[in-house]
């Protein structure tokens, strides 16, 4: 299975990911012509080959033009202290004070050779139009990459790249993520960077990802804050979600931004060591800051592996965590509106089992199937809704079959048909639900009538 593993000894942020892709061999032109497709308009994408510490790779940029014909890298219209180096998302929630970082982008000429150029259209033919004065919220930039032309592959990992960030933003300054807040340049400074590591990874064919451990800096940074310890408390956040563990080395800046953390915690597998990987190509995304003790580089290796013993299948992997609690002393009638609330609040799942407890007693399994990123408030919900005392929590690995939405048409209406492929073939089909019962409902027809039209429409035309 193509697998990129990430040598973070450097740390990592978003630029320097999008920087190690083309340093791997996704296309400069095609990675801008990808991201024309969000109509996003005000920037220039500059990459070019350069040297950190006599390393030879490529640095990715995004120039923001403020709107008075003046070309400005990242952190030109903000007033931050950078003492740290990396780029940050300059997140704010609504009604708080801005959450604002430094950016590791410099004014620097960045030039073009034949792999690597950029086409000023991005700044000057984009039809999105937005009011620099207020920002985007989550909510604006999840719907912008929603109604764009881009893949879904790459409009799915781009938002839950996102929602992490939202998500830690929102914990740290108490509002709801959708609420949260982007300045405007770091708005289109963090779209950039996320949306082009998704756009990468699909132009090098979705290739697995591992990681080594992660390594951060230490020491301190001002911020709107005031003056906080590394890790900040974002990349802190997102890190935790994910319980990814953190280790700290003695250089004395920020190594491990929130896009960067963000994008280890959704698309990374697993953190360790090399083991029988057989590296194919190597590539270096660069960074700007000079650091004390290492290069400031993102080494990444493309190539194949078989950490699980089935390289051949191209099949999906993450983590979800098992919730589970046993109980024989609690009214039915509560435990259906605890499923209610559970799903209502990010489960995957939730289901009883029938058990015999201690005492002779008949009970109830409770077990909930959540992301990492709702582990502990699921918990909570357990701990408060029911009459548990306790909450045993696994986190395990799912193989998941590459998905994708279709509409098919049936003699009542379109229905949406979800795809499951494996190694590119079709392996599962299923007609959406909730398509099937809007269309029952529109069409004055039995459910179980759409239903079965659904799949016959599948299987004449997938």
């Amino acid at each position: 299975m193509k697998t990129i593993y990430l040598d973070i000894f450097s740390g990592i942020s978003g630029d320097m990911f999008v920087g190690a892709l083309l340093d791997l061999g996704a296309g400069f032109r095609e990675l801008e012509m990808e991201m024309a497709k969000l109509q996003l308009e005000g920037y220039h994408l500059h990459a070019a080959r350069r040297q950190k510490a006599s390393i030879s790779g490529t640095k990715f940029d995004v120039h923001i033009q403020d709107g008075s014909d003046n070309d400005h890298p990242h952190d030109q219209e903000h007033e931050h202290e950078n003492v740290h180096g990396h780029e940050h998302a300059h997140v704010h929630a609504e009604h708080a004070p801005a959450h604002e970082h430094g950016h590791q982008h410099h004014p620097i000429d960045f030039d073009h050779g034949a792999e690597h150029t950029h086409s000023e259209e991005h700044s000057h033919a984009h039809a999105h139009h937005h009011d620099p004065k207020h920002g985007r919220t989550f909510a604006e930039i999840r719907q912008l990459i929603q109604k764009s032309g881009l893949s879904g592959w790459v409009k799915e990992k781009s938002i839950a790249i996102f929602q992490r960030v939202a998500n830690a933003e929102g914990k740290i300054h108490g509002q709801a993520p959708d609420a949260v807040h982007f300045h405007e340049v770091g708005a289109v400074d963090s779209i950039i960077d996320i949306v082009g590591a998704c756009i990468g990874l699909e132009l090098l064919g979705r290739p697995r990802l591992f990681s080594a451990p992660v390594v951060e800096g230490r020491g301190w940074i001002r911020c709107a804050h005031g003056r906080f310890p590394i890790p900040t408390p974002a990349t802190l956040e997102i890190l935790s979600a994910r319980g990814i563990p953190i280790s700290q080395t003695n250089e004395a800046n920020e190594l491990v931004t929130p896009t960067g953390a963000a994008i280890l915690a959704e698309l990374v597998e697993a953190f360790g060591p090399l083991h029988g990987f057989i590296p194919t190509r190597i590539g270096y995304g660069l960074g700007t800051r000079d650091n004390q003790t290492r290069p400031n580089v993102l080494r990444a290796m493309l190539g194949e592996s078989d950490k699980d013993g089935t390289s051949a299948l191209d099949w999906e992997t993450d983590e979800i965590v098992t919730l589970q609690t046993n109980l024989d002393d609690i009214n039915s009638e509560i435990l259906g509106r605890f499923m209610e609330k559970a799903l209502n609040s990010g489960a995957v799942d939730v289901f009883y089992t029938p058990i015999q407890m201690k005492k002779n007693r008949p009970g109830v399994l409770l077990t909930v199937l959540c992301s990492a990123l709702y582990a502990d408030s699921m918990s909570e919900l357990i701990l408060r809704e029911t009459s548990a005392f306790g909450v045993r929590r696994t986190l395990g690995e799912r193989r998941k079959l590459r998905r994708e939405m279709q509409k098919i048409q049936t003699p009542f209406g379109p229905v949406d048909l979800k795809i499951g492929r494996l190694n590119g073939k079709i392996v599962q089909t299923a007609p959406e639900f909730e398509s099937c019962k809007a269309l029952a409902d529109a069409a004055g027809k039995p459910l179980k009538e759409i239903y079965e039209a659904a799949i016959r429409a599948a299987n004449n035309g997938v």
